[in-house]
């Protein structure tokens, strides 16, 4: 990837709209773009103030192809750290492309995936960590993801990695530079404030990951499971959650053979329901197959809601001895998973008979998902299965797999380090594990980095972002 050069791309999502917007960065941005713009107040755009914008039409020689607004950000103080114009044009396609040609035969180059922010990055306008925030924040869809990433591109925990960091690289300067006076048995690193030093960082570290475990499910949503016996109304009840009809639902048993999945926002935190495939005895091969399908759901699911049919139990074709065996088989086959237990049709029940029912399984919740009664309470106690204190509290989460995987290599060389100092370990060994440990902390801020790294990282951005 060069650049050095100049490249353009559509920053607006394609297709038709009131407007669309244009970016072009490079070192000839303006120089590019001026000729075929002309402006109202007829001064040229290499005069024109950086941070402002002009009104005028963009031409192809006489020919006028469209009255946009043009913005201009010279030198460092632009998004990308160089010269940028964007154009804010109508939004019909056909202009899109007519003025991206244009600017293309006037020298510019189509920018590649990411590689706005890519500039950014190499020219210090963010860390790898916040460059990486950009793409969640393009696709965050709830309230948590989209204050996941806020807190990312503000700093997120790279800034406290970053001057833990630059403490430790303190210490290995002092330790490689008792190597140099090796002869002389002298100690310039203190080893007891080291000590504290390593303390200090893997408190930080184990915080750090332990946080994953949420920051994940917060980012990509908590899956829940939605399971039980055929035609006790997972259908209507996913159905009910999401306030919209996405499953079919009949009294034929076995209706649903595959899973149906959809995605709502609860409190702010994104939840994917997975419409499942009743369990039961059968010699039906492609409801089997469904069910089959339904246990890999559960094993991916973070929360599971078993459902069942009270009228069968008004109606004596089922116990509550016989539920309560069947829940004891999920939580034993699925053990630590969160489990919801749910009774559908209260609507039908008496107040005692609920009563009774609450009595016999006390976390039972009683609902009554085609009267859409009590499912908001429902979705309460799934929202109460997340755990959003350190949302709440701003701490810093970690949501990002590469920076997981770093941190866990950095972990294992920082407790290298430790048992090192424990045992009393020479400067030069010691030196060969501190030295990992900043290479890992490195390449979550973007200290280390190689250019497969890169290419991994952006090929996953928007064109024009």
């Amino acid at each position: 990837m060069i650049l050095n050069d100049t490249i353009v791309a559509l920053a607006t999502a394609p297709g038709s709209g009131a407007i669309a917007v244009i970016r072009v960065s490079g070192p000839e941005a303006i120089q590019i773009t001026s000729p075929v713009f002309k402006a109202k107040n007829k001064v040229s755009l290499e005069n024109q103030k950086s941070h402002t914008l002009q009104l005028g039409n963009i031409v192809d020689g006489e020919r006028i192809i469209d009255e946009s607004l043009v913005s201009v950000f010279k030198g460092t103080r632009s998004y990308t750290g160089e010269n940028t114009v964007e154009i804010s044009c109508h939004g019909s396609p056909f202009i899109q492309q007519e003025i991206i040609n244009l600017l293309l035969c006037q020298g510019c180059r189509s920018a590649q995936p990411g590689e706005f922010t890519l500039r950014a990055f190499l020219n210090g306008k963010m860390d790898l960590s916040q460059a990486e925030a950009v793409a969640d924040l393009i696709a965050s869809d709830n309230a948590a993801s989209h204050q996941l990433a806020m807190q990312q591109m503000r700093g997120g925990f790279a800034s406290e990695i970053q001057k833990l960091r630059e403490e430790l690289l303190n210490f290995a300067s002092l330790i490689e530079l008792e190597l140099d006076f090796s002869e002389e048995d002298v100690e310039f690193a203190d080893r007891k404030q080291f000590q504290d030093l390593i303390f200090k960082i893997q408190k930080v570290l184990n915080k750090l990951i332990d946080s994953f475990a949420v920051g994940n499910v917060l980012k990509n949503g908590i899956p829940v499971a939605i399971v039980g016996e055929p035609n006790v109304g997972k259908s209507t009840l996913l159905n009910a959650l999401l306030n919209e009809e996405r499953a079919i639902v009949s009294d034929i048993a076995g209706t649903t053979r595959d899973t149906i999945e959809d995605e709502i926002s609860i409190g702010g935190v994104g939840f994917r329901f997975i419409d499942t495939a009743g369990i039961r005895e059968t010699t039906d091969t492609i409801e089997g197959l469904g069910i089959k399908k339904t246990f890999q759901k559960i094993e991916q699911a973070q929360v599971v809601m078993y459902l069942f049919d009270s009228s069968k139990i008004k109606n004596e074709k089922l116990s509550l001895t016989q539920v309560k065996t069947e829940v004891e088989k999920i939580k034993n086959r699925f053990p630590g998973k969160p489990l919801l237990i749910v009774a559908n049709k209260r609507d039908i029940l008496t107040e005692e008979e609920q009563d009774s029912f609450k009595q016999q399984i006390p976390e039972l919740n009683l609902i009554s998902a085609k009267e859409n009664d009590k499912v908001e309470e429902l979705q309460e106690k799934l929202l109460g299965f997340v755990n959003t204190g350190a949302l709440k509290s701003n701490d810093a989460i970690v949501t990002n797999s590469r920076h997981y995987d770093a941190l866990l290599k950095a972990q294992e060389e920082i407790n290298k380090v430790q048992e090192g100092l424990n045992i009393g370990l020479t400067g030069d060994l010691l030196a060969i594990d501190i030295r990992q440990a900043l290479y890992y902390f490195g390449e979550i801020t973007g200290q280390i980095t190689t250019d497969d790294l890169l290419g991994n990282i952006f090929a996953n951005f928007c064109i024009g972002k």
